[in-house]
């Protein structure tokens, strides 16, 4: 017997260890720390069921909200947020749907409340509003320009930086800085108010960038010239240097 355990590696041993050590620590696990009505009818307490149920409800949810306030729901439904649930800005609503009279939902007037979700992010989408509050018409509440209902600016945007505000500052300490965004891209003008349903154009060939960049452009001087014919003829301009900020590394 002795031999027969000497002769087993050294790593079985280990392994046949940390087994047993773990299956004593399930053992025990299991019979002093897992509530005595765990599994009784399910992978879950039995007596977690009431504790839920004895919870007090304090969210009234989209479809109570939208009983009384129909007039409302017409302009929301058809606007930007009309994913946004009333309790998002309005807080919990249970109460007053249950006394309309004695309690009334928060009505957000402080400033601090939209630049939640629309202060100025890289990570948000593109085209997703964005300000930057220091500087977008600072010490104004929100709603003196924007109803947050159906939240459309009070003026269509008048330039790209508006909604693109990382493209516009990184395009702005470029060599393509003075290029205007419609010079690569045709902005239909439905994109200003609908920017995910009309998208721009975007360049599709090296040929684009040649106009400006190859050696029988006809562009201003000092522009960096490059033979299309032999030049990275693989790719394609952009996937090489990045349009709003194009320095050759």
């Amino acid at each position: 017997m002795k031999n027969f355990l000497k002769e087993i590696p050294e790593q079985v041993t280990r392994i046949v260890f940390l087994l047993i050590v773990f299956i004593a620590a399930f053992l025990f696990i299991r019979s002093n720390l897992v509530p005595e009505d765990f599994g009784k009818t399910g992978h879950y307490r039995f007596s977690a069921i009431d504790e839920i149920i004895s919870v007090d409800i304090k969210y009234a949810g989209q479809d109570v909200c939208n009983e009384c306030h129909d007039d409302i729901v017409v302009v929301k439904d058809s606007s930007y947020h009309h994913n946004v649930t009333c309790e998002v800005c309005h807080g919990a609503a249970a109460i007053h749907a249950d006394d309309p009279v004695e309690f009334t939902p928060t009505a957000p007037r402080e400033r601090n409340i939209c630049p939640q979700c629309h202060e100025y992010l890289p990570s948000r989408p593109t085209g997703f509003p964005q300000i930057i509050s220091a500087s977008h018409n600072p010490l104004k509440p929100c709603i003196t320009c924007h109803n947050p209902h159906d939240p459309v600016p009070p003026e269509t945007p008048k330039e790209c930086s508006a909604c693109h505000k990382e493209i516009s500052s990184t395009k702005s300490i470029s060599h393509h800085a003075l290029i205007p965004c419609t010079k690569c891209h045709s902005v239909p003008e439905k994109h200003r108010l609908d920017p995910r349903e009309y998208l721009p154009t975007k360049p599709g060939s090296r040929e684009f960038c040649g106009q400006c960049h190859s050696e029988d452009a006809d562009s201003e001087p000092g522009i960096p010239r490059i033979d299309l014919e032999t030049h990275e003829t693989k790719y394609v301009c952009w996937q090489c240097h990045y349009p709003h900020l194009p320095e050759a590394k």
